[in-house]
């Protein structure tokens, strides 16, 4: 029996960091492979396959109208990069009923790890004590310090609640928070199923002693978390910036923070690398983290994992369920905004849901 084909050109990103040994050995099994390697796919090798590919992975599809046309067997564009991109014509695959999946939900639990982590590093001054230790300045047993605080029973806000805001919600439970939210695209019903109230972003802002930005860019969120958004954020608290440097008004946050009124934990940024001159080197009071919430090894195997598995699904006739769907109105709002994982940058460079 011939094996259905799968393109798969994962440049920029590697084969290992994608798969495990066992998910790349059973997508052998399962599907015959073109390409498959680390370097970057000629154009040619997609164009000569389309015909009989039942799947595309990759890093950076690119399928026009006529792309779409010629591949008559595809089933699947599955992205390896984080977010849906605007080089596929979505309106072509929708007519004929192709997914197009996106591997955001990969990064789930390890980005949510980080998060966290920052959250507790931040709450607790735990770097600021560790370097003002370094030169004789640490505060020994202070418990009047006005920077640090705990995380127990403080209201903890999200922008954007999607698979990663949700998993820090459920590593966050045992703090038993009150956690509000700040999602258009979410129903009440799913925000209250992972215990959080969806309200208005002032009222995030106003509200949170910890602030997760988790949101993932769209054409409209650029800047959402502005100077008068971060002006609302109480004396002291800490906002931790994990999805992408987009959402925020870099600048207005780099001068809050310097002002001292509030903090930040932040693990992206506008440009990366970050210029060794960078203004944001400097900043007192807060925790730089360069892009690392998936850097672990073995934190986007997840993503080749899901991949093996929803494959196997569309194969037996059934629809993805690990994976991202594309859905037109979602679509609408996020086409238009280069994706904007700057891992890339760095190796050269819902469902109704917001994604990381």
């Amino acid at each position: 029996m011939q094996k259905p084909v799968v393109v798969l050109d994962p440049h920029w990103r590697q084969l290992d960091e994608l798969f495990s040994p066992v998910d790349l050995s059973a997508l052998h099994q399962l599907c015959e492979l073109v390409w498959a390697r680390d370097e970057p796919m000629p154009r040619s090798v997609l164009e000569e396959n389309l015909h009989r590919a039942s799947f595309i992975v990759s890093a950076r599809p690119a399928l026009d109208a006529g792309d779409i046309a010629r591949a008559e067997n595809l089933q699947a564009v599955i992205e390896v990069s984080g977010s849906f991109p605007d080089t596929i014509d979505y309106a072509s695959c929708f007519r004929r009923g192709i997914e197009v999946l996106c591997c955001a939900p990969g990064f789930r639990t390890s980005v949510a790890e980080m998060a966290v982590a920052l959250a507790l590093a931040g709450a607790r001054g735990i770097v600021q004590e560790h370097e003002a230790f370094r030169v004789g300045k640490e505060h020994w047993l202070d418990d009047n310090a006005a920077t640090d605080f705990s995380l127990y029973g403080q209201t903890i806000g999200f922008v954007g609640f999607g698979s990663i805001a949700r998993e820090c919600c459920r590593l966050l439970a045992p703090f038993m928070p009150k956690t509000l939210a700040y999602d258009p695209w979410l129903s009440t019903e799913i925000a209250e199923q992972h215990g959080a109230e969806l309200v208005a972003l002032d009222q995030v802002a106003r509200s949170s002693r910890c602030l997760f930005v988790t949101a993932s860019p769209t054409k409209a969120n650029k800047g959402l978390v502005d100077a008068p958004t971060l002006a609302k954020m109480p004396t002291g608290a800490l906002l931790v910036l994990i999805s992408r440097a987009h959402v925020v008004d870099f600048g207005a946050l780099e001068a809050a923070v310097r002002e001292g009124r509030i903090r930040a934990a932040v693990d992206v940024f506008s440009a990366e690398p970050v210029p060794s001159n960078d203004s944001v080197r400097t900043l007192q009071n807060a925790i730089l983290s360069p892009h690392r919430g998936a850097a672990v090894k073995g934190g986007r195997h997840p993503i080749g994992h899901m991949i093996v598995k929803d494959l196997a699904r569309m194969l037996g006739g059934e629809p993805p369920a690990d994976l991202q769907r594309a859905q037109p109105d979602l679509v609408s709002h996020l086409v238009g905004v280069q994706p904007a994982n700057h891992d890339h940058s760095m190796a050269l460079n819902r469902g109704r849901e917001t994604i990381r």
